[in-house]
């Protein structure tokens, strides 16, 4: 790579390069979040009404693990070549990268040979019921055969992004999102297709997605690959890997507690008035909405990734703080904007994904589940963006276990504890306050290592000599 590919990015005003770069990554990565969404909103207005939305609910965390991985190879390529350009010591980082495709592509065939066997029973641990089964195993059958596509879209996305090409990356998440947006209907209602219908309007749209991603590594700006990129060069991809094992734990948690919620809210749900299938169908909206609201951050924090790891590898720690406390103002300030909807107008939100009038749901107690999830369970929404951004940017700055503590602490050291002991006491709302008690108490650990991130990074300026002529590479240390 040459150094004046990416010299801008220690030069430029940072809110300029804000601008340009979290932008348009995170427009692109709401639109990822869309493609389950609008499936969610035909399926909910469709006849196949709560159980069908119950259904993509459970197919949901599914989706989660690809990314998981996906995620991992791509952002850890991502943060590595960022860190590289700023050490002017890019050369190899098409190793890690080419390496990263075939992990990625391995992978997918993985998951899809440990998922097609036991999809139903998988499903059913997920929180399918004897009513929403049959819908989930139709959805998930036609999502899983394009696992590879999906998850190779994933992962190159972060890489077009960290090679400075953040409009490219939305284009492409942005064109599969509107066909998928105009097939839902055609193949829902038109066709009559039901729940196959959404699956495959999902499936075409990712295809799109992942052409656009595939054109893009043709005309690379930074890093060329070659035949040689593909064969596997474990050391260089190692680092990578590193860097990327907070996002591979942040979305496993994500797993983890859907697993965890959906089991208890069965349970609970099946003592309470609710009944299995409400308080399932109303958490998946939930997590829908949610994703819409964290997808906003992490693209605000994941376009800056670029700008963070070349300033801290070129040891301009002025602008890291200073970007750093212009990511920290727009986190709080799309948090509070959520916070006041979620709290004032619950039921307009959930509305959007469909009413109740299934033979087996009370509407009355599908609304008024509703608004205790939104009010309650999302209630200190701010603190949970601000830790995944606290993570997300450990991350880009080469501080992975710095970053692997934050992306922990929230959901499985807290949540996962409190939302096993809660509902002993206070039933199905022990469920919906173990959010806001986690929050709370993760948002005191991630305060506490940036804090300590930030005096160290002022105790490495000061031992810096006057000049320093050559760049080095940020360690990877806590």
């Amino acid at each position: 790579m040459e150094a004046q590919n990416t010299r801008f990015l220690g030069e430029e005003r940072l809110g300029k390069l804000m601008r340009k770069f979290s932008i348009p990554c995170a427009l692109s990565l709401l639109v990822s979040a869309l493609y389950n969404i609008v499936d969610q909103i035909f399926v909910g207005n469709s006849e196949l009404s709560v159980l069908g939305n119950a259904a993509t609910g459970v197919v949901f965390p599914i989706f989660i693990i690809a990314q998981a991985f996906a995620w991992c190879f791509g952002d850890g390529c991502a943060a590595h070549l960022n860190i590289c350009q700023g050490c002017n010591k890019a050369k190899n980082a098409h190793k890690a990268i080419g390496t990263g495709l075939v992990v990625t592509l391995f992978s997918a065939g993985a998951l899809m040979a440990v998922f097609y066997p036991l999809k139903r029973p998988l499903l059913s641990i997920f929180g399918a019921s004897e009513n929403s089964i049959g819908l989930a195993v139709e959805y998930f059958n036609i999502i899983l055969a394009f696992f590879p596509l999906f998850m190779l879209m994933n992962m190159m996305n972060a890489v077009i992004r960290a090679d400075g090409s953040p409009g490219w990356s939305m284009a492409s998440m942005l064109s599969g999102a509107i066909v998928n947006i105009v097939l839902d209907p055609v193949f829902i209602f038109g066709c009559k297709w039901g729940m196959s219908g959404a699956a495959w309007a999902t499936v075409i749209g990712q295809t799109v997605s992942f052409v656009i991603s595939l054109v893009y590594f043709f005309r690379t700006k930074t890093f060329k690959l070659t035949l040689r990129s593909f064969i596997p060069h474990l050391k260089e991809f190692s680092r990578a890997l590193k860097l990327g094992l907070s996002s591979f734990i942040t979305q496993m948690t994500i797993v983890i507690i859907s697993l965890v919620c959906n089991i208890m809210l069965k349970k609970y749900g099946g003592l309470s008035k609710y009944g299995e299938d409400i308080p399932i169908a109303i958490i998946a909206i939930e997590s829908k909405v949610f994703t819409v609201v964290i997808n906003l951050v992490v693209g605000i924090v994941l376009g800056c990734q670029p700008i963070i790891g070349y300033n801290l590898g070129a040891r301009k720690y002025d602008r890291v703080r200073q970007l750093y406390k212009n990511i920290f103002l727009c986190t709080v300030v799309i948090g509070a904007c959520f916070t006041l909807l979620f709290e004032i107008a619950p039921q307009a939100v959930v509305r959007i994904f469909g009413t109740p009038d299934h033979d087996n749901v009370n509407p009355a107690y599908y609304w008024e589940f509703a608004r205790k999830t939104f009010r309650i369970f999302l209630m200190l929404v701010t603190f949970t963006c601000l830790i995944k951004m606290t993570s997300i940017f450990f991350q880009a700055s080469g501080r992975p276990v710095r970053a692997i503590i934050a992306s922990m602490i929230r959901d499985i050291v807290c949540f996962v504890p409190l939302i096993l002991l809660l509902p002993l006491a206070f039933g199905i709302e022990g469920i919906l306050w173990a959010a806001p008690a986690a929050d709370m108490i993760a948002m005191i650990v991630a305060a506490i290592l940036t804090i300590t991130f930030f005096r160290a990074l002022r105790k490495e300026e000061k031992s810096l000599p006057a000049a320093d002529p050559e760049p080095q590479p940020v360690p990877e240390t806590l």
